[in-house]
């Protein structure tokens, strides 16, 4: 009697998977996660790795500014009028710098650049970086129950973001900041300013996140694992944030990494306009307004506040380029 094949059993079936697991040269082959594969194609853009140093420089700059002006430079509020002539001007050329004032000093007041630079640095970052928390988390939120729930709630929630993106934010804004009082919520001056811009800027950027997260949930929802957690006796809550939430990370870090500069430029805007932080707490926004009466006779005392804009903006735009590109190569 011809006998058929062996009926392959659970010792010969994890043989087989072994063995298909070892390479050519006897090496084992590793598994790499999403993670690993995205941060291998992130290391081969320069230009990205380039934007994500000067990123960490910053916040560490940021975050030690006061050792560095300690060691580097003077108080950011320090007045240094002798160092004015008669005419209000920086002694010297192109603002005053000389090793003492590495970037010089301000017009009539004599304040140290390079101090208020490193001071402002302070002040974007941290309005910027909450913002965009407060946004990734309403928006995230927001999405993923309008696409997982679909029907009427989608319908409301979607609504809600279409008029939240029509909503005039800057004249919203500047109306609100001009009538905060002085003390409110236990905060006081800019203290209060600053809790204020941070909830304006975050609370009504939530649906440009929003939208991307309906987006990508509406199509995770029909997918074999979502399917089957739901077979399994899955309640929505333990679907939504422990099978859909994962699989947006993502797309969640690269648009965070974009909103964050977006939010930089609009903090600027508001200070810049006189309804964001008071004087004289330094700002990169409150420095190019000073600087508007001064620009055709000291230039310098407008270029390095803009420069550190520039410089802060770009370097956030090509990182979150590069992240995109190294999650979805797809889309370059």
């Amino acid at each position: 009697m011809v006998m058929g094949p062996e009926p392959p059993t659970a010792t010969t079936t994890a043989v087989v998977d072994e063995a298909a697991l070892v390479a050519a040269d006897g090496e084992a082959i590793e598994g790499r996660s999403l993670g690993r594969i995205a941060w291998t194609r992130l290391k081969r853009d320069k230009v990205a790795m380039a934007g994500g140093v000067v990123i960490i420089l910053l916040i560490v700059v940021a975050i030690i500014a006061p050792l560095i002006v300690k060691l580097l430079g003077h108080p950011p509020n320090e007045f240094h009028q002798n160092l004015t002539g008669d005419n209000n001007l920086p002694n010297g050329r192109w603002g005053g710098i000389n090793r003492d004032f590495l970037l010089g000093v301000e017009p009539e007041k004599g304040r140290d650049i390079f101090s208020r630079i490193l001071y402002g640095s302070r002040i974007s970052l941290l309005i910027a970086f909450l913002a965009t928390v407060l946004s990734v988390v309403i928006g995230t939120v927001m999405g993923m129950v309008a696409g997982y729930k679909g029907g009427w709630v989608d319908t409301a929630i979607s609504r809600t973001m279409d008029v939240f993106l029509a909503f005039p934010l800057l004249l919203f804004a500047l109306a609100l900041v001009g009538v905060i009082p002085d003390h409110a919520f236990g905060l006081s001056d800019n203290g209060l300013r600053i809790a204020i811009l941070i909830f304006i800027i975050g609370f009504f950027n939530w649906p440009y996140i929003g939208r991307i997260v309906r987006g990508q949930t509406l199509s995770l929802r029909e997918r074999e694992f979502v399917e089957a957690s739901r077979s399994l006796g899955a309640r929505p809550v333990y679907i939504v944030f422990r099978e859909i939430l994962p699989n947006l990370f993502a797309p969640i870090l690269v648009y965070a990494t974009l909103l964050i500069p977006t939010n930089i430029l609009f903090e600027a805007a508001l200070t810049f306009l006189g309804a964001g932080i008071r004087p004289p707490t330094a700002t990169w926004g409150g420095m190019l307004a000073d600087s508007i009466t001064w620009y055709e006779v000291d230039p310098a005392y407008m270029i390095f506040p803009g420069l550190a804009i520039f410089v802060t903006v770009l370097a956030f735009n090509l990182f979150g380029d590069g992240l995109r590109d190294a999650f979805d190569p797809k889309t370059r």
